[in-house]
């Protein structure tokens, strides 16, 4: 049986087709390549930020947009001849069950950037709304992963920006969290690979490859047990960095300028300007220390009321810089 975050288990009379667990493998290395270097950022070994900017941005989003691909293409092989009710709830409530597994783990771990709505609980919610495009047209399919992809462009608004309302993507601030890949966009690739494999799959372009793996490709092994690989990854990551540092300690870190970094790249991300910026990084770190919730906040120690503070502070600068 499959552990797959990705999508449900293709197994056919035809045959399974392991080439698609050689790609979840391969975008499963890339998951966690990107995971070790925030791990590292973490620990002070890279610059702060280094993980959320730039290239590593990129790359983040290119990695959640394949497994939602794929999660999409293999749905519509699994049910295309009419949804499987036992095996969909099944593989759903095991997704389901470990997103809320990871998101009640950060809360307690991270409380400054749990995972509420990570790339398991995209995937969760993706899988019900593509059911209802299995027996639509690809151009329908096609058409609401462009409303999926270009929806945050036109239609985001601070009323999305509450954490209840912020998993939809329209929020115009970001939450805080360690994973968030919101519905939107993140469910256009979904129904990308879904409209993809609509397409190619009654034409028979897929029986060439339904053959197992080889039993040698380290890839198709990660592929086929990838929700069990997620889940692990990250405990076993944070371990070698942890003992790491227990032999060669990163260097010293000052915490005042690692935070106006990290706020000013965050800042920057939401296209504004250098200097506005900074005049937001430099309110909020006064207004920070001034209420004693700097160095909580630099540690991950933070209570929900000293989170709501934050938030509250973050408002009334951004109202100040303005």
């Amino acid at each position: 049986m499959s552990n797959d975050p990705a999508a449900p288990a293709v197994s056919t009379s035809k045959g399974r087709i392991g080439g698609l667990d050689t790609l979840r493998g391969i975008a499963l290395i890339a998951m966690a390549s990107y995971h070790f270097t925030w791990d590292l950022e973490m620990f002070g070994y890279l610059d702060p930020g280094t993980a959320t900017q730039g290239l590593w941005r990129l790359y983040a989003r290119g990695i959640a947009s394949s497994f939602l691909f794929l999660a999409g293409f293999s749905i519509y092989l699994a049910h295309r001849r009419g949804i499987q009710w036992t095996s969909f709830g099944k593989r759903f409530a095991m997704v389901a069950g470990a997103a809320l597994l990871i998101s009640i783990a950060t809360y307690f771990a991270v409380p400054d950037g749990w995972i509420f709505f990570g790339i398991l609980h995209n995937i969760a919610v993706a899988s019900l709304i593509g059911l209802i495009f299995l027996r639509l047209p690809m151009v329908v399919t096609l058409v609401g992963a462009a409303a999926a992809l270009i929806a945050p462009i036109y239609l985001s608004s601070d009323a999305f920006n509450p954490i209840w309302l912020s998993w939809i993507g329209l929020s115009t601030t970001p939450p805080r969290s360690n994973d968030y890949v919101p519905l939107l966009p993140f469910l256009g690739p979904f129904l990308l690979g879904l409209a993809v494999s609509q397409f190619v799959t009654p034409r028979g372009w897929l029986d060439r490859f339904r053959k197992p793996s080889a039993r040698r490709d380290i890839f198709a092994l990660f592929g086929r047990h990838s929700l069990l690989f997620y889940i692990v990854h990250q405990p076993v990551l944070i371990g070698i960095v942890y003992l790491a540092s227990l032999i060669v300690p990163p260097p010293p870190v000052d915490q005042v300028e690692a935070y106006k970094k990290s706020c000013e790249a965050g800042c920057m991300q939401q296209q504004n300007g250098l200097e506005l910026c900074q005049s937001f990084c430099g309110c909020t770190l006064e207004k920070l220390q001034a209420e004693s919730l700097f160095d909580p906040m630099m540690a991950n120690a933070l209570v929900p009321d000293q989170q709501t503070k934050i938030g509250e502070i973050a408002a009334q600068c951004s109202q100040t810089v303005q």
